[in-house]
C-alpha cells in the first residue's frame, strides 16, 4: 500500500470530511472509494472505445436505421413491453376521444 499527498482547496476538503462524517467513514476510506468508482468508470469508458474501435460501423448504422424504423411503424409494439403504459400521445384503446382515460 502507498501513501498519497494531495493538495485540495480548503471548501472541497471540508466538503469531503462532511461526506465522509455522513457516510460513517474515515477519510482514507471515502477517498478510496471514490478512486474505485473514478477507476471502473473509466475502465468501462475504455472497454467500450475498444470495442467500438473493433467494430463494424455500416452494420451499427444499418441496426439504429432499422430500430428507428420500427419506432415509426403503424403499431410501433415490435419491441414494447406488453404490460407496460402506452406512450404518450398514442391511443391505444380505440376509445373515442371522450371516453379515454376513464
Amino acid at each position: 500500500m502507498s501513501t498519497l499527498t494531495i493538495r485540495l482547496p480548503d471548501n472541497t476538503s471540508e466538503r469531503l470530511k462532511s461526506l465522509a462524517r455522513s457516510r460513517g467513514l474515515s477519510m482514507n476510506k471515502l477517498v478510496e472509494e471514490l478512486s474505485a468508482q473514478a477507476l471502473a468508470a473509466w475502465d468501462t469508458e475504455n472497454h467500450f472505445r475498444a470495442l467500438a474501435a473493433t467494430g463494424d460501423t455500416i452494420q451499427a448504422l444499418a441496426i439504429l436505421n432499422r430500430l428507428d424504423d420500427e419506432d415509426r411503424s403503424p403499431s410501433g409494439n415490435e419491441f414494447r413491453d406488453k404490460n407496460a403504459p402506452p406512450k404518450r400521445g398514442k391511443d391505444t384503446t380505440g376509445a373515442p376521444p371522450s371516453k379515454r382515460g376513464r
